[in-house]
């Protein structure tokens, strides 16, 4: 996403000169949501984006591994040779964290690209006992189409609760209850000792029937490629790039789940792991390289909002803000009902929200969180009161 649309905003912006996009995969560039829905069930072959690469003049090199970066020569090292460039845009994304020890166990997927999405088809269509390593935001999602096809599912999470690195105890807790309401078992504190052909053995002895193991215990950024390179990475593996998504290095930026910015709206810097980044993103690369190349202005800071959305269990889950250090959390609704919401406030500020079957909720709040509004906090949690009603 954040490297296809990079290219196309440098041509919405007026960019003329040539531009290549260089990708591992030997795929015509593609949409990930899709994968763990409508193409992981077999209702869609795939999701390619509906881009015309000829048209807009943007070259495709496929299926070709890049093994590093040349700065001082402003060059790419390839499996086919070196790749000059005048200015670079990283966008590599992220990979999933492999469980340790299952490398090369048969029957163990993870999912994140359109051929893992092709090895798990079979063996939901064959309707296999799954074990899923993980009660994340990709884990909720495989379940769930484990599940529509009819398919045994356990998911085992090390935490107490789900999404325990995403929300707070409170907020995911009744979340839990959903696993069970489709079907699926969930099994916090589970820690997986070892994966074997058939079964996964617990760190407590206990083992787990399993046709097929899915591992969604998180993601990385995919920047081990830049070692030696002299770019900056933070220490959770990030790009470090700065306001205008610029690097350490000269003419190279990073854009998507790849690359940190600072946030002047919270206060710290941020690493997004989700398609909302990986589509604004391009946006201001793409202003950045043209002014540079030309007498416009630079963009403005980049500064969203960070927004996600989730399908699981037959709930549409949507979350815009970025809710650490908030001081108070506001419900709007009861958890226990198919619908609810909750708010985060610091310093009566709202900074995040997250909605449950409550798309009004996560509109509005967007826009609120984005204008840095005050709300009332009594009002707001009330759920019959428009959350732009709420304001001070």
């Amino acid at each position: 996403m954040a490297g296809v649309q990079t290219a196309v905003a440098l041509r919405e912006q007026g960019f003329t000169g040539p531009v290549t996009v260089i990708g591992a995969e030997p795929h015509q560039p593609y949409d990930r949501p899709p994968l763990s829905k409508a193409v992981l069930l077999g209702e869609a072959e795939g999701s390619a984006f509906d881009i015309d690469f000829e048209a807009l003049d943007i070259e495709l090199r496929l299926g070709l591994d890049v093994t590093g970066l040349r700065a001082a020569a402003h060059e790419l090292d390839t499996a086919s040779g070196p790749v000059p460039y005048d200015v670079l845009v990283i966008a590599t994304g992220a990979e999933p964290v492999v469980l340790p020890g299952t490398e090369g166990v048969p029957g163990v997927h993870l999912l994140r690209t359109l051929d893992d999405a092709a090895r798990l088809r079979p063996v939901l269509d064959e309707r296999h006992d799954v074990v899923v390593v993980g009660a994340g935001w990709i884990g909720a999602e495989f379940a769930t189409a484990a599940r529509a096809a009819g398919c045994t599912v356990t998911v085992l999470e090390a935490a107490d609760r789900p999404l325990a690195g995403a929300l707070p105890a409170e907020v995911a807790a009744p979340m839990a209850a959903w696993y069970a309401e489709s079907g699926a078992e969930l099994l916090t504190g589970a820690r997986v000792d070892r994966v074997e052909p058939g079964r996964v053995v617990l760190a407590d002895g206990r083992e787990i029937p399993a046709g097929a193991v899915v591992v969604g215990i998180g993601a990385r950024p995919a920047t081990g490629w830049l070692a030696g390179s002299g770019i900056g990475l933070g220490p959770d593996g990030s790009v470090t790039a700065d306001a205008a998504l610029c690097t350490s290095l000269p003419d190279v930026y990073a854009v998507g789940d790849c690359a940190s910015f600072p946030s002047a709206r919270y206060g710290e810097r941020l690493l997004v792991h989700h398609w909302d980044n990986a589509l604004q993103g391009p946006r201001t690369v793409a202003a950045g390289i043209v002014a540079a190349d030309g007498d416009r202005p630079a963009p403005p800071a980049y500064d969203p909002v960070p927004y996600f959305w989730s399908e699981q269990f037959d709930r549409f889950v949507q979350y815009a803000g970025h809710h650490e250090g908030a001081d108070t959390l506001l419900w709007r609704g009861d958890p226990a009902d198919p619908a609810w919401s909750v708010c985060w406030l610091r310093d009566g500020v709202l900074v995040a929200v997250l909605a449950v079957g409550r798309p009004r909720d996560l509109a509005q709040g967007r826009r609120l969180v984005e204008a840095g509004a005050r709300i009332d906090p009594v009002r707001a949690a009330d759920p019959s009161v428009p959350l732009k009603s709420t304001t001070l």
